[in-house]
């Protein structure tokens, strides 16, 4: 069986459990399973601690593992990315009471709180920074209140919490992280169960990037209302009983599929019609 590592709390476990179950996958009813076995699909689920998943798929004990990008490099693990999934997305940002510096040179000689000490230790190497990181789990904010640090670094996303602080962030991101499958580095990427796996989220993320598109559409109008609507191949073009009339199908992009519509009706196409996809391959 393939063996995988899923998240078991945390921001990452629900989305990544509706994923896999999207993609076919059996998951746990309850929250105290440990271990997960989906016979029909030959798969074992185990439902570890985020933070943890890089350390077990890089020792070899399981084949593939969800975490997040942050957790991957913040480890250390001997384990690389080979599918973004698209969710989780977060951005990592120093910041600091105002005035305690402009980017990332003005650190040197100073102390950074984080709970994620691999990435900023890295970071700062990378940039030839000598500062001190201390880490800390949670709420580093209040790390510069209470005199720990004269700097934090932590995950932003509106900002709000760090204002509330006192706090404001300061120089380029560290990095941007989202939640991808992780797998031992120089494992065999081409073993077919693996490749199925990653075919399956692949589709799911497919789906919901998209939607099919249903119109008909004047036989005169066709090559205007297909440069709309080009799918991925072609779109599916059948004849309507109404004489110079089709009905057109093509897969079009969830996020412009209102845009489409308007521009298709105003080219005279009539019955639009937009439906979820559930699954597919490409």
């Amino acid at each position: 069986m393939l063996r995988i590592a899923v998240p078991n709390k945390g921001s990452l476990s629900g989305p990544a459990s509706a994923m896999l179950h999207e993609a076919g996958y059996q998951q746990r009813k309850e929250s105290k399973e440990l271990v997960l076995v989906d016979p029909d699909n030959e798969v074992e689920f185990f439902y570890l601690r985020p933070k943890d998943i890089a350390i077990y798929v890089s020792a070899g004990r399981l084949d593939i593992g969800i975490t997040g990008e942050d957790l991957l490099i913040d480890s250390g693990a001997d384990a690389e990315v080979i599918l973004p999934l698209g969710f989780a997305r977060s951005t990592f940002r120093f910041a600091a009471k105002p005035g305690t510096a402009g980017d990332i040179n003005d650190l040197a000689g100073k102390t950074v709180a984080t709970s994620y000490e691999g990435i900023v230790a890295k970071h700062l190497a990378e940039q030839g920074v000598d500062a001190s990181v201390v880490h800390l789990d949670g709420a580093v904010e209040t790390a510069i209140e209470l005199g720990v640090a004269q700097v934090i670094a932590d995950v932003v996303e509106t900002g709000t919490s760090l204002r509330n602080a006192g706090l404001e962030v300061f120089g380029d991101p560290i990095m941007k992280s989202e939640a991808v499958v992780i797998r031992r580095r120089g494992a065999d990427t081409e073993d077919p169960k693996v490749q199925q796996f990653l075919r399956r989220l692949q589709g799911v993320l497919v789906a919901r990037s998209y939607v099919m598109m249903d119109y008909d559409c004047r036989a005169e109008h066709l090559e205007q209302a297909v440069a709309l609507t080009p799918g991925l191949e072609s779109p599916t073009i059948s004849p309507l009983h109404n004489e110079g009339w089709v009905a057109v199908r093509s897969m079009v992009p969830a996020k412009e599929a209102q845009r489409i519509m308007d521009d298709l009706y105003a080219i005279g196409a009539r019955a639009i019609l937009t439906t979820a996809i559930h699954a597919c391959r490409l």
